[in-house]
C-alpha cells in the first residue's frame, strides 16, 4: 500500500495493518451494507483477513468484540480477531471468505434443507449456553422498534393510523411472552441469510452480531426462517421448526411466541426499509418489503395475535396489504 493512501480508505490504516503484521497488503473494499461500518479484504501472499472500519461517533466496534469473543467463548464460529484499535474503529478479522448462505443456495439448491438443518443446528448450540452478559430483550425495546413501521412506513405511504392503539394491541400480544423469556437465551437479532457465512467443509460462520440482547429463543428462528433477503418456503419453515423442537424443549406456547416476534420483528423491518429509503436515500431494499409484509400476514393469522391483526384491519387498507405493502415509490 501507498505511504499516502487513497482518501476512500480508513485514516491511519497503514498505521494499523503495520503493527497487526499486515503492512504492505493489498485493499480490496467490498460493499457496503446498510450501516455506516465499511469492510476491506486485506490480501498477502496468499493469506487473507477482513479490516472492519466502524469509525465513531456513528460506529463502534467495542459491541462487535464483545459479543464476538464471547461468542468464540462458548463454541459458536465467530470470526477470530487478528487485531483492534476500537478507539479509531478499526478492527482485523478472520476473513470467511464470499459464500453467503444466500449466495450458496442459489447456486446449490439442491442443498438448501441441509444448509437450514445446519443453522439450526448452531442455535441449538447457542440456546444451550448460559445467556451472554448482554442487555434484555425487554417490553419496551420490542414496542420501540415496532414502532418504526407506523413512524416510517405509515407516513412513507402516505396512511395516517392509530399510533396509540397500536401500541396498546403490541403490549397485549407482547407482555405475556416477556414473562415467559426468562432467563432468557443469547439472541444474535439479524440471524439470516445474509450474515450466515458457508466456510470450507460445510461449517457455518456468524458474522453482524454486534447488537445481540438476551430474550426468547424464538426470535433468531424468525429471522432464519421468515428471511426479508430470500424465500423460504412455509413447508421449510415449518421442518426447520420441528427440527428445532425435536433438540431443544420448547413448551405449549412456543408456536404462538414465534408469530409474536415474527409479527414484530416483520414489522420492525419494513419500517426500517422504509427509513432506509425516505432518511438514508437507499431504495434498494423497497423490493424486499412485499416478502417481509406477506410473512407479517401469516403472523397475525395466529389465534394469539388476534388485537394486532384487528388493528391492521382497521388501519392497514386490505388492498395495500393484499399487495404486500405496496409500492411507496408509486
Amino acid at each position: 500500500m501507498s505511504a499516502n493512501p487513497s482518501p476512500n480508505l480508513p485514516q491511519g490504516i497503514d498505521d494499523f495493518l503495520q503493527s497487526a503484521g499486515w503492512g504492505e497488503a493489498e485493499v480490496e473494499p467490498l460493499p457496503g451494507d446498510a450501516s455506516f461500518r465499511r469492510y476491506f479484504r486485506i490480501r498477502r501472499a496468499g493469506e487473507s483477513a477482513m479490516l472492519m472500519d466502524a469509525p465513531p461517533p456513528n460506529e463502534d466496534p467495542r459491541p462487535f468484540l464483545h459479543v464476538g469473543k464471547w461468542l468464540a467463548h462458548h463454541g459458536l464460529r465467530a470470526p477470530r480477531i487478528y487485531a483492534e484499535q476500537p478507539d479509531r474503529g478499526l478492527v482485523l478479522i478472520e476473513d470467511f471468505g464470499p459464500h453467503h448462505l444466500r449466495d450458496w443456495i442459489e447456486a446449490n439448491p439442491g442443498e438448501e434443507r441441509a444448509i437450514y438443518a445446519g443453522a439450526i443446528e448452531a442455535l441449538v448450540e447457542l440456546h444451550r449456553q448460559p445467556p451472554g452478559p448482554f442487555a434484555p430483550y425487554d417490553l419496551e425495546t420490542y414496542l420501540r422498534e415496532a414502532s418504526l413501521l407506523p413512524d416510517w412506513y405509515c407516513v412513507a405511504a402516505g396512511l395516517e393510523v392509530d399510533a396509540m392503539g397500536l401500541e396498546a394491541a403490541w403490549r397485549e400480544v407482547l407482555e405475556p411472552l416477556v414473562e415467559r423469556q426468562q432467563p432468557g437465551v443469547t439472541v444474535l437479532r439479524d440471524y439470516h441469510a445474509e450474515n450466515i457465512m458457508m466456510l470450507p467443509g460445510g461449517e457455518q460462520g456468524l458474522i453482524d452480531f454486534q447488537d445481540a440482547l438476551v430474550g426468547h429463543p424464538a426470535y433468531d428462528l424468525v429471522s432464519l426462517l421468515q428471511d426479508a433477503r430470500r424465500d423460504v418456503s412455509p413447508e421449510l419453515e415449518a421442518e426447520m421448526l420441528a427440527l428445532y423442537a425435536d433438540k431443544v424443549r420448547t413448551g405449549d406456547d412456543f408456536a404462538a411466541d414465534y408469530a409474536r416476534l415474527g409479527a414484530q420483528r416483520n414489522a420492525k423491518i419494513v419500517g426500517i426499509f422504509a427509513r432506509l429509503w425516505k432518511r438514508d436515500g437507499k431504495p434498494r431494499y423497497l423490493p424486499m418489503i412485499p416478502r417481509v409484509w406477506q410473512a407479517m400476514e401469516r403472523d397475525l393469522a395466529h389465534p394469539a395475535l388476534t388485537p394486532l391483526a384487528h388493528w391492521f384491519e382497521v388501519n392497514i387498507p386490505a388492498d395495500l396489504r393484499e399487495a404486500g405493502g405496496g409500492d411507496l415509490t408509486g
